[in-house]
Formats: C-alpha cells, sequence, structure tokens
C-alpha cells in the first residue's frame, strides 16, 4: 500500500486549479506568503512523475526503459508521447 500523501493540484470543490499560497521553513520558522503556481510536473500522476524520473534515471533511452518495464519499444515511445501532450495542453491552459 501506497502511504505517500499527493499534494493535490485540483479543488475538490469547484475543480478548478489550486494555487500556492504559503512556504515554511522548517529549519528556522521563515514564511513566504503569496500566490504561486505549481509547477507543472506536480499536474502529473504519480505514474507520469515517476516514468520521467525513471526515464532521467536511464538518460532519456527508450531502449532502456522498455527493458526496465519489459514493455515495448514503441508502447514506452506511445507512453512518452502522451505525457508529452499533456505537458503542452497543462502549459497552454495556464497562459
Amino acid at each position: 500500500m501506497n502511504t505517500s500523501r499527493r499534494l493535490p493540484s485540483k479543488c475538490p470543490s469547484c475543480d478548478s486549479t489550486l494555487k500556492i499560497s504559503e512556504l515554511v521553513c522548517k529549519s528556522c520558522g521563515t514564511k513566504v506568503s503569496g500566490c504561486f503556481d505549481m509547477p507543472v510536473f506536480l499536474h502529473l500522476t504519480s505514474e507520469e512523475q515517476k516514468f520521467i524520473i525513471d526515464f532521467v534515471k536511464e538518460s532519456g533511452s527508450l531502449k532502456e526503459m522498455s527493458a526496465k518495464l519489459k514493455l515495448s519499444y514503441p508502447t514506452v515511445r506511445n507512453i512518452l508521447d502522451a505525457i508529452i501532450e499533456k505537458i503542452h495542453f497543462l502549459e497552454r491552459s495556464a497562459k
């Protein structure tokens, strides 16, 4: 069971995009307040985030990702293309 909690990116009430309003330093207690956009990466699913992290660890090699995931090269390429398209969509939506 995955017990890690994920930062929500959508309002549970109206489904609008959430903004970050405060950052806190655990070390000294300094707080920074404002209205900050969330990085695009946080709008991706946990699976998409993991794929990107693994892809970077594999030096961007689809061949290595194919072997790691035990999926065909075209399937891995399709997964990457879908993530790229989603990132483009999220970036266009944020403007």
